[in-house]
């Protein structure tokens, strides 16, 4: 593929950043699953076993995320964004055929095939938006994935609010507005996602910036939480709704200010140029000669005389090069530099910073996914203010992370795993009030969840990236995603929906009461929580050094070995 071009400038980065919040709002429709899942089990007839399999279908397109990783690597962000756009048009599409019995009788198979192709668009949305905007900004990490993560964590809310005051309550307009209203967004916004020039550098202005962007979501979500309440408490017209969401989208484009006041009230700080390539363009050039390359030939009589690619000369020749000193024997990257996905594959640190993650939000999206029926068990009928809470402090554990592990691996080059610890910590207390079923504490556990949750997510993708570089982070990062769908199968298709169906049968009804419906499943989810926090100590500990030399001066310094 030739090289791809860059676009230079210090506007087109955070055009590009405005942009992907839009983009990344589209790739959170996979938690419209609650909205709409009671009237696909109603329309179907279907049992909560079977709905519990779709939510595991749900969860596994939305993290399946390995071709969408290897294709950022080949393709052009529009491409990629092309193929989100295609999935969750089919997908939703056939959904929305089936809720509104436009066609009748669909098999459960099909419908099973459908979820997984309209969530999976969220891989290919949110792929393309993230590595991008990484490597964008590769100085910002933490930060960008905060923010980014964080637009996610909060588009439950967003969808929310659409559904209750635009839609009216239905699952059938609902599926339509997915099936045609984020194609024709992400449209919209391809073509400002793009890899540009990133900075050689950093200045107060950047840092002002991405204040700016962390304060417009933080009001977002406000926003959206206290009018999502009130419109539960209170009766408002259509016109009153209406207005309120378009509140929303004024809140929504706020990030394009900052392009705009760059426009009109430009700097004279020149720190985007040339100096430090995108390791998006990196990516693009697999066939040149790297230092990661297999062999690095330097003139020499053996080398001019081979006459041929290094990977076509005989052994005999090879071996007469290497001993003239003409071919450097490949050097295996080191923590920190770029890593290709089967050289950390094989990595310790990969595999401790997986299962951590894994622990973390396996156990989160258990209580996510069955947020509806552990709301019913304890007499709450409307969940719509629960999943809405659970939205907002999601979004606040995502975007706070992002911030506090920036401050403090600058500060004091602490590997931002620390943080993940503490919030499997809280996970543990969190689940033992869960498992107590006291009065008045399920909106309280249900915040302290949502929060520990979004940390997971918004820590394990800036420390993949300093661990094992941006160059294959497409692949690396989706592949610690699918710790997600894979928990899901384990902790709630099986553990909880067994647990809950034990005890319902117990009770001699299919919908089940009481405390005890869930009381083991967050035991066992306390216990796994702490497995997950003793593991994050020991990746703390080992990748304390990594850190201590990545940070030494108070910002991100690449490693002479790495291509970002």
């Amino acid at each position: 593929m030739p090289k791809q071009v860059l676009k230079a400038g210090s506007r087109p980065p955070w055009v590009g950043l405005a942009a992907a919040v839009w983009v990344q709002t589209a790739a959170g429709n996979s938690y419209n699953f609650p909205l709409y899942s009671p009237t696909l089990k109603s329309v179907m007839g279907y049992s909560q076993q079977q709905l519990t399999i779709l939510g595991v279908a749900n969860d596994i397109g939305e993290n399946m995320g390995i071709l969408p990783g290897i294709a950022c690597n080949k393709f052009p962000p529009w491409a990629v964004l092309l193929v989100g756009v295609v999935s969750c048009f089919l997908g939703y599409g056939v959904l929305w055929l089936a809720v509104s019995q436009t066609v009748q009788n669909l098999p459960y198979w099909l419908l099973w095939l459908a979820l997984c192709v309209a969530t999976n668009s969220s891989a290919w949305y949110g792929t393309a938006v993230l590595v991008t905007n990484m490597r964008n900004f590769p100085l910002s990490r933490g930060t960008v994935a905060g923010i980014l993560k964080g637009y996610i964590g909060i588009s439950a809310a967003v969808y929310t609010a659409i559904y209750s005051m635009v839609l009216g309550g239905t699952a059938s307009n609902l599926l339509l507005f997915l099936t045609l209203g984020l194609p024709i967004l992400c449209l919209a916004m391809m073509y400002f996602i793009r890899p540009c020039t990133p900075a050689s550098g950093e200045d107060s202005s950047v840092h002002v910036h991405f204040i700016f962007t962390q304060a417009a979501s933080f009001v977002l979500a406000v926003y959206i939480l206290t009018v999502t309440v009130l419109y539960d408490l209170f009766s408002f017209s259509k016109v009153v709704g209406y207005i309120f969401v378009a509140i929303m989208v004024v809140l929504l484009t706020s990030p394009l200010a900052i392009p705009v006041k760059m426009t009109f009230f430009p700097t004279n700080n020149k720190k985007f140029g040339p100096q430090v390539p995108s390791s998006d363009s990196l990516a693009q050039e697999e066939g040149e000669s790297t230092p990661a390359d297999p062999l690095l030939l330097t003139p020499s009589s053996s080398a001019a005389n081979l006459g041929m690619e290094s990977e076509d000369v005989s052994d005999v020749e090879y071996l007469l090069a290497v001993g003239e000193g003409a071919v450097k024997k490949k050097r295996r990257p080191r923590r920190g530099e770029d890593f290709k996905f089967h050289e950390a594959f094989i990595k310790a640190d990969f595999w401790l910073l997986w299962f951590v993650y894994f622990l973390g939000v396996g156990s989160g999206v258990t209580v996510l996914n069955n947020l509806a029926q552990i709301g019913a068990a304890v007499g709450v009928d409307d969940t719509t203010v629960l999943l809405c809470v659970f939205s907002f402090f999601n979004f606040l554990g995502r975007l706070g992370s992002g911030v506090v592990s920036e401050y403090f691996v600058r500060s004091k080059a602490l590997p931002r795993t620390i943080w993940m610890t503490f919030a499997q910590i809280i996970m543990i207390a969190t689940f033992l009030l869960y498992a107590s079923a006291l009065n008045g504490t399920l909106y309280g556990a249900t915040a302290l969840l949502g929060i520990c949750y979004g940390v997971q997510f918004s820590i394990m993708i800036p420390t993949a990236s300093e661990l094992f570089g941006l160059k294959h982070f497409g692949i690396i990062f989706n592949f610690m995603q699918l710790g997600n769908p894979i928990g899901a199968f384990l902790f709630s298709g099986i553990l909880a929906g067994d647990v809950y169906d034990a005890e319902a049968a117990l009770q001699g009804v299919s919908t089940c009461l009481g405390p005890t419906c869930f009381r083991l499943t967050f035991l066992v989810l306390a216990g796994l929580c702490g497995l997950g926090a003793l593991l994050s100590i020991v990746l703390y500990v080992r990748i304390r050094p990594v850190y201590q030399s990545l940070y030494s001066e108070g910002s991100f310094r690449i490693p002479p070995g790495s291509d970002h």
